[in-house]
């Protein structure tokens, strides 16, 4: 199975009050540096086959606190795909005056609805975001494990895909800057092993060593490693 780190970038002076979206030059404050410095080193025992990282500077900023340290470092890459909902002219307002717009009803009620002025829709930016993921597991392989840093509305986009759940539900889901998520896309289906994880051990990410695969037809036209454990399992 192909098992993704899902990163939302550390934090920055306009997380939280502001929508920061494309604007360039937002880097992560000295709270935001901590933050990727800190799950650098929680992950530092996990080998990771690359960083595929979001263009943006926060992100970027991400992903080198994730890369330090590590010898050989994997290979880095930016995808556009990953990079935060192109928000148009909602860009770099506040908050606090965006919810006063008629949108805002329906970002939050009917997400798979909501065309940004001049930007994106948020069906648009899950589309290419998972058209990513799916690209770069097929590009790295059933045994890679690797980290993707991208913004917090393309992650929670992603957990929905993963989980089966309309895009309309996605505002459920919690993802938190400098936050760790994991899945493991497997033939059948995806697994969510953590959402929104910001701290605590990660020994039961490291891949175990993978197994001989089998020759010839796999029973039932199944993929062993694509089945739930019934009952729920002994966990990791």
């Amino acid at each position: 199975m192909t098992t993704v780190l899902f990163i939302r970038h550390g934090l920055t002076a306009l997380t939280g009050p502001v929508l920061a979206g494309w604007t360039p030059g937002i880097h992560l404050n000295e709270r935001g540096r901590a933050q990727a410095t800190s799950l650098g080193e929680r992950l530092r025992g996990i080998p990771l086959t690359a960083v595929v990282t979001s263009p943006l500077e926060r992100c970027r900023e991400t992903a080198d606190g994730l890369l330090a340290g590590r010898t050989p470092a994997p290979a880095l890459h930016v995808d556009e795909r990953l990079g935060e909902v192109r928000y148009g002219s909602w860009t770099g307002r506040e908050l606090k005056e965006l919810r006063k717009e008629p949108l805002w009803r329906v970002v939050q009620g009917h997400p798979s609805a909501a065309i940004f002025p001049d930007g994106e829709g948020l069906a648009a930016m899950a589309a290419r975001a998972t058209e990513a993921v799916r690209d770069w597991n097929a590009r790295l392989g059933p045994d890679a494990t690797y980290a993707v840093v991208s913004h917090g509305d393309v992650i929670k986009a992603l957990i929905a895909d993963a989980l089966g759940l309309h895009l309309d539900g996605f505002q459920r889901i919690v993802v938190d800057p400098g936050s760790l998520t994991v899945i493991r896309y497997a033939e059948l289906r995806p697994f969510v092993i953590r959402v929104n994880d910001t701290g605590g051990g990660v020994d039961a990410l490291i891949p175990k060593p993978p197994a001989r695969r089998r020759r010839g037809p796999r029973a039932h036209g199944q993929d062993p490693e694509s089945d739930a454990p019934v009952g729920g399992g002994a966990g990791g």
